[in-house]
């Protein structure tokens, strides 16, 4: 019945509301302008196509005939996908944290046609509830507030903007950096630990891969076990739970419970990019093959379901699908996951349908007992409920046949949830988010030697220099979808696409992969440096549709811009041996000083930033040919250790060491030799005497 202007874009999430009945105009200078014209307030609604309550806010609201009159006639009705647009999003985020104490999507702001907030909040009810007031009324009072006090919001929004912008620019005080940094860090996310069932903090536990990256660098720089063990105890109880899908894998985005068993059943790339990433540090700190395990199938997981024909990964799925579209009982929150105990009667015969749900908590009447909202009308969120041995143990039947029965049920049990409708998929390809799973491919195809995930790698990294770097100016664009890239890149976009072209040189050892990391990194620094206070604006100069030029300062779900940034360019720099990398890192370390002593646990990730520089980073250079059995083993060595302050460097041709030595002079010395593989360990670019004996290399590196 309605189509409005949101069906010619190309992200998910608008076109999920290209046909409410309210007249949607995208983010830009037409609905700027209409509101300029008409002397209209602009309401603006924020979300993104996987988010359960932006669709519970759709249906009750956005699809009110009703409601949309208010709406098309009282204002100027914008939408913004955040995940396109994080600049926007982060502008009116940081207005509604500011005045309401929270924060979260959907998020919905009145602005002024200056584009100019003064008022806000998350999710509304169509009708007062909740304890929340309902939207219509607050659409009404808003409408009528414009029209007979119009000056008064006017001036509050000036005022808003005002101190918005003295609290974005606040000069934070000038500290000293040293180890206190990091302890401070420590210390903190152990008081908040959860002992028993890992995690930080209470209910709702959200997993923020940031602490976990800080706890291995941490534990190993400072020989403290249990920061690691604060890790290892996390990530296996978070396996344990339905966070994780226990039969596809991958991570769901978060529990609403504290020990992992509710999830939110979202799953988004940029988790199972990191996650990836901390189960296989895990792996190679403890040698434990069950970390390696998890990684897998997670990668295993964005494989099947999240990757593009032509290589890139989409951005997520959505956590709202169907079961059975004749039954609207049967639709909902993770409804494509959870599972009556008769349809696993029904796929596996007994005893092995009695085993699977004693291992995996399935019960009669369903196992979320607290359900207020009776999403999951007597259904199971499956959970390692019971061990193998457990299991073995209750049914008198040896550990193995258990086992080798619950492998053999979960292809049929996949078969069964596959006839299921599945959940939405947002196939837009973000260049940050790609970046980071190209860097967990990576690291994954150097710690487990499995050649899918460097073709993986490789794959995703063409696709993005092929479809979304300008190669006539060296922007980097934000988004592809459906043919077309748009939206020029941010700060995450350059800094984790970077970092990624590191992590495979490390890899496949191309120096074009340098090269082209030290590129995109010069054009980071100029476009998005603060050359007056160090550090880095998310944004670019120059975006006229922004009220605020706001510097990323939370490593939350994704690393924050800047702790990412000066992750990159410190490693950068070891590379290249360049001061203009090394120099823009300092910078903004020194500008983040003060919140590292007062608050690093809310940027752990620069916290662990500050552990690399002010440690003895290391240099680890191999001459000779890759096709070499000792050049093999010694970066096998390497690879299976966890050595997060070393650069590994290989010069397999004498094209390759002169390239090579064109950054680091020390190069330039080191010869070949016929048949054998010299390595070279080197502390701030002195260098001990070579060593071709693998013992004696293994030596070196312990």
């Amino acid at each position: 019945m309605h189509t409005n202007r949101l069906a010619r874009e190309k992200s998910p999430y608008l076109l999920q509301h290209a046909h409410n009945p309210v007249d949607w105009y995208p983010w830009g200078e037409e609905a700027f302008e209409k509101a300029r014209r008409e002397d209209k307030p602009i309401f603006l609604s924020i979300g993104y196509s996987t988010c359960h309550w932006c669709h519970v806010m759709e249906r009750e609201s956005f699809e009110s005939e009703s409601i949309a009159a208010i709406l098309n006639d009282l204002f100027v009705p914008v939408k913004v996908d955040r995940e396109e647009r994080p600049d926007v999003d982060r502008v009116y985020m940081t207005f509604v944290q500011a005045t309401t104490g929270g924060g979260g999507w959907p998020m919905s702001v009145w602005l002024t046609p200056e584009l100019k907030p003064f008022y806000g909040g998350t999710y509304f009810p169509p009708d007062n509830r909740f304890g929340r007031p309902g939207f219509r009324a607050v659409l009404e009072h808003i409408g009528d507030a414009w029209k007979n006090g119009r000056a008064k919001i006017v001036e509050s929004g000036d005022e808003v903007i005002r101190q918005l912008r003295e609290m974005v620019s606040a000069k934070v005080p000038r500290a000293a950096l040293d180890e206190r940094v990091a302890e401070s860090c420590f210390h903190a996310l152990r008081r908040s630990f959860d002992t028993v069932l890992g995690g930080f903090g209470e209910a709702p536990k959200f997993p923020r891969p940031a602490q976990f990256h800080f706890l291995h660098r941490y534990g190993r720089r400072m020989h403290n076990e249990e920061a690691i063990g604060m890790s290892l105890l996390t990530l296996r109880e978070m396996y344990k739970g339905g966070m994780y899908d226990q039969l596809g894998g991958g991570f769901h985005r978060y529990s609403v419970d504290a020990r992992w068993f509710v999830p939110h059943f979202e799953k988004m790339l940029y988790d199972q990019a990191q996650l990836a990433v901390s189960y296989i540090e895990a792996f190679q700190i403890t040698g434990d093959a069950f970390y390696a395990g998890v990684a897998r199938e997670t990668l295993d997981y964005v494989l099947r379901d999240l990757t593009d024909r032509g290589g890139g990964f989409y951005s997520a799925e959505d956590a709202d699908s169907v079961i059975d579209p004749a039954d609207p009982k049967h639709k909902g929150e993770g409804a494509f996951y959870i599972w009556e105990a008769r349809e696993l009667e029904d796929v596996l015969r007994k005893p092995e349908s009695d085993w699977f749900a004693y291992r995996y908590g399935v019960e009669p009447g369903g196992n979320v007992h607290t359900d207020p909202q009776g999403e999951f009308h007597g259904r199971n969120i499956l959970h390692q409920a019971h061990t193998i041995e457990e299991t073995a143990a209750r049914f008198g039947k040896p550990p193995e046949e258990i086992q080798r029965a619950l492998v053999a049920a979960v292809p049929r049990l996949l078969d069964r949830r596959a006839a299921r409708v599945r959940p939405h998929l947002d196939d837009k390809i973000l260049t940050s988010w790609n970046g980071l799973m190209i860097s967990a491919f990576a690291k994954a195809s150097q710690a487990l030697g499995e050649p899918r995930y460097r073709q993986a790698a490789e794959n995703a990294l063409r696709f993005v220099l092929d479809h979304l770097y300008r190669k006539e100016d060296g922007v980097l664009l934000r988004r592809w979808r459906a043919g077309e890239a748009a939206i020029p890149g941010f700060l995450d976009d350059y800094a984790f696409f970077t970092m990624a072209l590191l992590d495979l040189y490390e890899l496949n050892f191309d120096p074009a992969l340098i090269e082209q990391a030290a590129t995109l990194a010069h054009k980071m620094v100029t476009l998005f440096e603060d050359t007056a206070e160090g550090g880095f604006f998310s944004t670019a100069p120059g975006a006229g549709d922004l009220v605020l030029r706001v510097k990323d300062d939370y490593d939350g779900a994704e690393p924050s811009g800047n702790s990412a940034a000066v992750n990159m360019l410190l490693r950068l720099g070891q590379i290249t041996a360049d001061a203009f990398f090394t120099g823009a890192a300092g910078r903004a370390l020194q500008a983040f000083a003060g919140r590292l002593s007062r608050h690093a646990i809310t940027i752990p990730l620069m916290a662990a930033a500050y552990l690399y520089q002010s440690g003895s980073p290391r240099q680890i250079i191999l001459v000779g040919g890759r096709e070499l059995e000792s050049t093999r083993a010694m970066l096998a060595a390497l690879r299976r250790r966890f050595l997060p302050e070393s650069i590994v460097l290989l010069a397999d041709s004498e094209q390759t060491r002169q390239q090579l030595a064109g950054w680091l002079d020390v190069i330039r010395d080191m010869k070949f030799e016929e048949g054998r593989t010299l390595a070279y360990v080197c502390e701030n670019y002195t260098c001990q005497m070579p060593v071709s004996d693998l013992d004696q290399f293994i030596k070196l590196l312990e």
